[in-house]
């Protein structure tokens, strides 16, 4: 991927820049596109180009891009800010703060960096089962969004692994698709709103396996098996499936958040307002690291997120010029 990031080698430690992005998924490429189309000097810093997008196989829900895989959608994302001039760096941002009304980012490998605003949008961290067969199949029916895959698994059996709210709606989505979904809880009851799991219950396709964990998938080139182990009895039994779709939570960026001074959520998510604000004038977040449109996680919306992030920052920058 580092191949594929532009202009990065012509950035220089100290540098300044009227914005820093910190995040390379789509809420950060979505920002940096804006920030340069409004003219703004622009630098994007993060770990991974593409962030959990590359966690994904084939991407059939953003407007306009037609069955595209995930790897080809971010080499586009790449060569549209390459395009507008905007250097990206793969590295990790240790801090920012703000001296004599700029912000310094402090980056591990490639030392500091000036910005007079912030966009904040380093995702969220995907729970993961971490059993054998989940890091290879992941893209290859190993999935981390019901919402996004579920039509790719058209008349084909799978697994819904989880107990809380985005499990049952995944699971009751696969439903309308799958010929058959296993819904896997390692508990006897959900965390899921009882409406939720009553609404689960009434399909005719759909399978509880309660107290049991998967403990590993199988497969060629494409899920074939899933092992399944019940924790009471230790009975261990295989699911002939073609999907795994992985709904166990996410962990936000908390610590990241309330180490540089950034407002947090009831479930530690950076709080914005509708115009991606932050608590910090001048910092603004954007994507999944965001409380905003909590339980509806999409490539589109955090693109959105990004554009607007960048809109505000634009917005904040003039002003400031007007008032010098």
């Amino acid at each position: 991927m580092m191949s594929l990031l532009p202009r990065a080698f012509d950035v220089r430690p100290g540098e300044k820049f009227d914005v820093v992005i910190i995040g390379m998924g789509p809420a950060a490429y979505s920002a940096a596109l804006y920030s340069a189309r409004f003219m703004l000097k622009t630098l994007m810093i993060g770990e991974t180009p593409g962030g959990q997008l590359t966690e994904a196989g084939e991407v059939d829900d953003y407007l306009g891009l037609i069955g595209i895989q995930a790897a080809d959608m971010i080499k586009l994302f790449n060569k549209h800010i390459e395009k507008y001039n905007v250097p990206a760096i793969m590295d990790t941002v240790e801090y920012f703060r703000k001296e004599n009304n700029e912000f310094i980012v402090k980056t591990k490998r490639r030392g500091e960096f000036k910005a007079d605003a912030i966009i904040v949008a380093v995702g969220v961290k995907r729970r993961k089962l971490n059993v054998p067969g989940e890091a290879e199949f992941t893209g290859k029916g190993v999935s981390y969004c019901s919402v996004c895959d579920a039509p790719l698994f058209k008349n084909r059996p799978v697994v819904v692994v989880g107990g809380g709210d985005s499990a049952l709606e995944g699971a009751e989505i696969l439903s309308r698709y799958a010929t058959k979904v296993y819904l896997v809880h390692r508990r006897d009851e959900f965390k899921a709103q009882p409406i939720y799991v009553e609404s689960v219950k009434q399909k005719p396709n759909v399978e509880f396996i309660l107290n049991s964990v998967v403990k590993e998938i199988k497969g060629d080139k494409i899920v074939r098996k899933v092992i399944v182990q019940n924790l009471k009895t230790n009975e261990i039994r295989e699911l002939d499936v073609n999907g795994v779709f992985v709904e166990i939570g996410f962990d936000p960026p908390t610590d990241f958040a309330r180490q540089n001074g950034l407002e947090v959520d009831s479930h530690g998510y950076i709080k914005v307002d509708e115009w991606m604000r932050t608590n910090i004038e001048g910092v603004y977040a954007a994507g999944d690291c965001t409380g905003m449109w909590l339980g509806f996680r999409q490539i589109i919306t955090s693109a959105a997120q990004g554009a607007v992030a960048a809109h505000s920052a634009f917005n904040y920058l003039t002003e400031k010029k007007r008032k010098k």
